[in-house]
């Protein structure tokens, strides 16, 4: 008998998990409330490498003369080509997906989908439509959204999310980023190259405060930022934002979350720029899915899983950033974790796939890249391993030096 495989959320994990259940001889329903492809392709990961590709063009054509090429006349960045060019690249790729549903035989439904009860889950379209789909099993994948502080007064042209950066009709000519991890530092370092003024305030004691990332790293991207101009400031929080016709106004404090003893005096108490973009993470998409419905707890919202990307309710699987930080939020991992839940909600073989996370590649690309994978120094140490560590400036390498 066919078995009914049942996906919320057409992300990264969603649509390889639904690949593979195709392939695993499943009937696939694959349900998405916006477009396929998720937080990567829409707003994450594929709209960020296109802006800091052309601001990585831009310093190059800058700084040709060091490299013995001429290049005559003003060059500058036209934000409403760039944004032109992002939106017909995401829309191909969104197609792209679309063709790859259709030709696996997968059904997409566009509709926000809620879990009904054991075994069923309703599709409400944008015309308010409802549709009952029926389910043997159950693979859950919504993601996330932008983490917003509901002090600051959103309004989305002064007071942005990481959302809300990508679609900017302007180069603003200065700008405040409240967060100074992956999001933050990378739209720091594109908006700094694009000509924007740009400030970085972060809560911790450095810049990018993950366990994957060694404080080496921290410590070379603040020098880095030095050189191009960005302010930054650790230690520190906003505690509140005033939005008016010129600009916001940033009121700055120290940080209560520190992991610095001795967090230095502040050199001023206030900021001023175009705008503010909110970048201090993102919060889960748990809500108004009908996990009580199953009997399915969150743990701040987001959804616990095991290795077999089983959930405590029967037959329901959960992939993707919707395990949240206990897990790795990253797009390809979403598409392994939805290849073992895919395997282990339709394989009769009796043995069940293990979702490994020992050694997974990571990338946060920022001017220079950092590079990760495995345990980092700290956390190696915190695991009991006796560790040796060495170190080579890239910039000494002939490579290196040929590329500038």
């Amino acid at each position: 008998m066919t078995k009914q495989l049942v996906i919320i959320g057409g992300g990264p994990g969603g649509y390889v998990a639904a690949l593979k259940g195709a392939a695993l001889g499943a009937r696939v329903t694959l349900i998405e409330k916006e477009n396929l492809g998720g937080t990567c392709l829409n707003w994450g990961c594929i709209p960020s490498k296109i802006m800091k590709n052309s601001a990585d063009l831009l310093l190059k054509c800058l700084e040709a003369d060091k490299m013995g090429i001429q290049i005559e006349g003003h060059v500058s960045a036209d934000m409403t080509a760039l944004m032109a060019r992002k939106d017909k690249i995401l829309e191909d790729q969104r197609k792209g997906i679309e063709g790859l549903m259709e030709a696996n035989g997968i059904s997409v439904l566009f509709g926000k989908g809620k879990i009904a009860g054991p075994g069923k889950v309703s599709v409400t379209d944008a015309a308010g439509e409802e549709t009952i789909v029926d389910y043997d099993k159950l693979i859950i994948a919504t993601g996330t959204k932008p983490l917003n502080v509901l002090d600051f007064p959103f309004d989305h042209t002064r007071v942005v999310s990481s959302n809300d950066i990508l679609c900017l009709d302007r180069i603003p000519a200065s700008m405040t980023i409240v967060g100074g991890g992956v999001i933050g530092c990378e739209f720091a370092f594109i908006f700094s190259a694009l000509g924007c003024q740009v400030t970085v305030v972060e809560a911790m004691s450095r810049l990018l405060p993950l366990p994957s990332v060694d404080e080496s790293c921290s410590k070379l991207l603040m020098r880095e930022m030095k050189k191009r101009k960005i302010k930054v400031f650790c230690d520190t929080v906003v505690t509140k934002a005033e939005a008016g016709d010129a600009g916001v106004s940033v009121s700055l404090s120290v940080s209560p979350f520190t992991d610095n003893p001795k967090p230095k005096k502040l050199k001023t108490d206030t900021l001023e720029s175009e705008i503010m973009a909110v970048c201090i993470g993102r919060t889960p998409l748990s809500e108004d899915l009908g996990l009580e419905n199953i009997g399915l707890q969150t743990e701040r919202g987001w959804i616990p899983a095991n290795e077999f990307m089983e959930t405590a309710a029967d037959n329901v699987y959960a992939i993707g950033d919707i395990l949240g930080p206990a897990k790795i939020m990253l797009a390809h991992v979403a598409s392994h974790e939805g290849l073992v839940a895919a395997e282990n909600a339709l394989s009769d073989t009796g043995t069940k796939a293990v979702m490994a996370y020992n050694a997974v590649p990571g990338a946060i690309f920022t001017m220079p890249e950092v590079g990760t994978v495995g345990l980092s120094e700290e956390g190696a140490k915190a695991a009991g391993f006796e560790v040796e560590t060495a170190s080579v400036n890239f910039r000494v390498l002939g490579k290196a030096q040929a590329i500038g």
